[in-house]
């Protein structure tokens, strides 16, 4: 599946909506990087970039449902429209079930079960901090590392 075309979709999907864009390339970027880092297989890495791309794609369809982009709301929705647009682009069966299992859990932080999981939760918990969207003290429970609190509060 070419990556190029889903960042594309993606953003056509988000059209008007700079900050969300900004957002899912932020997050793949981080991914990208730590999976790199972390020297994922192929495969795995693949699976992460396709997630961390379409992590957030239940926001649209969770606002105009609910009025609401509650985490639970975006994971309960987001595997459906992202599984939409992965057999569009002729993702495999394989990849987009561990994508949707990936969205659709993405805000779930209890049962963790692969690096691929890990590093989209790091990788949005990362974009999340900076962009203001967590309080401080949240950022305190995750983070706790002074030096890395006050450069992310600057």
């Amino acid at each position: 599946m070419n990556k190029e075309q889903l960042i594309q979709k993606m953003i056509t999907y988000y059209s008007g909506d700079p900050k969300r864009i900004q957002h899912f390339m932020k997050v793949h970027s981080f991914a990208r990087f730590i999976g790199i880092s972390e020297k994922l297989d192929e495969s795995t890495l693949n699976i992460l970039e396709i997630a961390a791309i379409v992590h957030d794609i239940g926001i649209k369809v969770s606002e105009e449902k609910y009025g609401s982009a509650n985490g639970k709301y975006q994971e309960s929705e987001g595997p459906i429209v992202a599984a939409d647009m992965l057999k569009e682009l002729d993702c495999s069966k394989e990849v987009m079930d561990r994508v949707c299992y990936l969205v659709g859990y993405h805000h779930t932080y209890t049962e963790i079960d692969g690096l691929d999981y890990q590093i989209l939760v790091e990788a949005d918990f990362l974009v999340n901090m900076y962009e203001g969207a967590m309080r401080p003290e949240a950022i305190q429970s995750v983070c706790p590392v002074p030096l890395l609190m006050d450069s992310i509060n600057t």
